[in-house]
């Protein structure tokens, strides 16, 4: 199926794509735009992946382009234009898939048909030329009828698709949970029966794919999607096991679905802070005790943040990312309470980090809202209104007026323990509000050691 783009899209695509087309036309070789970009220039959204396919083999393309760059076996050379990276790939076929992640042999294919036939679902499977001043669509396999239907649908045989690359069952749910559509029935029923091939895949692609879900605009629809299509048993199955698990006193869900409304009310982008809102309360059925009113989860934060970060080490995390989902799981159970004294909301923002007390507060709210309360109380926004001034007020050794430097000047004394033990006395003064925060104070305070 072939038809002219409207000049009112023409126009949301990147300049650079049209000037890429002439210069292969006037080379004489076939391009296409191809893949999301096109995608989402007809669901009118944002273009930004602009990945093109050719006739012409990596060399010819560098001859097209000559500040192009090539290094890799798959036939995609780059060029950066204004920052932005633009990809053209020779088309290519592939066969034989043996590791469910990558083909065994790959050769430079003849026709469009060639390289868009092996590509995962029809709405990323059409292309667009350039045709006597017009851009034209060629969708071969129905795409454009399956975006207007919201249906994600592999391109030939699901089971094939999902053999060649496992990671393409994620991707089906990505997709859906980023642009609100379903999975058409028999992909769906592929990917329950081929669920088990993602442990095939590596940890890293894993991962980005749950941060695209969990960053995604409906992120607690995709994670039911991630439970009912089989998939989630091998990404999070600590997280199943809350599913029925009825919760007694203030709770109106169970804690899965306590869990997955968390993650739909927490009012934070950040796939982190989601995941945290997600998995918070992953530790409930390792620690459950006793039924109805006498039921309790103690200590269930300390086992949820451990299960936390077995998660950021199997998905190979980065140390910071790992931190922080640790510090958010661990210490969500944090209380609100106007005796509160200024000690121990100083002791709450140490353990949890000045970094990260906006995330911690946004989880919080997902918290409530996910258990059926309110998204605040008086109570709330008097500890934020104290978080605020006692913030104001030094944190450690490092927020004095003085330093190391002053203290041995004017004790005369060498570098060693003593001097830290000096600063640590008077941070601790100043912490009981028995010394004020002024230089002229403390040093003061440091002179009168001399005695």
């Amino acid at each position: 199926m072939k038809q002219i783009i409207s000049e009112e899209l023409t126009k949301k695509i990147p300049k650079p794509v049209f000037a890429i087309f002439e210069k292969f036309k006037t080379a004489g070789y076939e391009i296409y735009l191809v893949g999301g970009g096109v995608r989402d220039l007809l669901l009118n959204r944002p273009v930004h992946d602009c990945d093109f396919t050719t006739n012409a083999k990596p060399e010819e393309i560098q001859k097209v382009l000559p500040d192009s760059f090539y290094d890799n076996i798959f036939g995609t050379v780059g060029i950066m234009v204004n920052n932005e990276k633009y990809e053209i790939t020779t088309y290519r076929g592939e066969q034989g898939y043996s590791d469910n992640r990558r083909p065994d042999s790959v050769w430079w294919g003849k026709t469009l048909e060639d390289d868009l036939k092996r590509r995962d679902f029809t709405i990323n499977a059409m292309a667009l030329r350039q045709a006597q001043g017009k851009l034209e669509l060629v969708d071969l396999f129905d795409g454009q009828e399956d975006l207007k239907n919201k249906l994600i649908k592999t391109v030939g045989k699901a089971d094939e698709r999902f053999g060649e690359d496992a990671l393409r069952m994620m991707r089906a749910v990505r997709f859906c949970s980023q642009l609100g559509f379903t999975i058409e029935p028999e992909t769906f029923s592929a990917i329950q029966k081929n669920s088990s091939l993602l442990e095939k895949i590596s940890k890293e692609r894993i991962k980005d794919e749950l941060f695209k879900i969990l960053a995604s605009n409906f992120p607690s629809e995709g994670i039911t999607l991630l439970l009912t299509s089989g998939l989630l048993q091998f990404i999070i199955p600590e997280l199943i096991k809350g599913y029925g698990l009825k919760q007694a006193k203030h709770h109106i869900y169970d804690v899965w679905t306590h869990s997955i409304m968390s993650l739909k009310n927490c009012p934070s982008n950040d796939p982190i802070v989601r995941l945290a809102a997600l998995i918070h309360d992953v530790g409930k059925p390792v620690v459950v005790k006793g039924e109805g009113e006498s039921q309790t989860f103690y200590n269930h934060e300390l086992v949820s943040a451990g299960i936390a970060r077995k998660l950021a080490k199997n998905l190979k995390f980065s140390k910071k990312e790992a931190e922080r989902l640790n510090i958010l799981v661990r210490w969500h159970m944090f209380t609100v309470d106007d005796r509160q004294t200024d000690s121990a909301i100083r002791r709450f923002i140490r353990n949890v980090g000045k970094e990260n007390l906006e995330d911690m507060l946004a989880l919080r709210t997902g918290d409530r809202l996910g258990g059926g309360a309110k998204e605040t109380s008086w109570r709330l926004e008097e500890f934020k209104k104290r978080l605020g001034e006692v913030q104001i007020q030094p944190f450690s050794v490092t927020d004095l007026k003085i330093n190391g430097r002053d203290v041995m000047e004017i004790l005369g004394i060498p570098p060693g323990p003593k001097v830290g033990e000096i600063l640590s006395q008077i941070f601790k003064e100043v912490e009981d509000q028995k010394l004020k925060n002024e230089r002229e104070v403390q040093l003061k305070k440091v002179k009168s050691l001399k005695m």
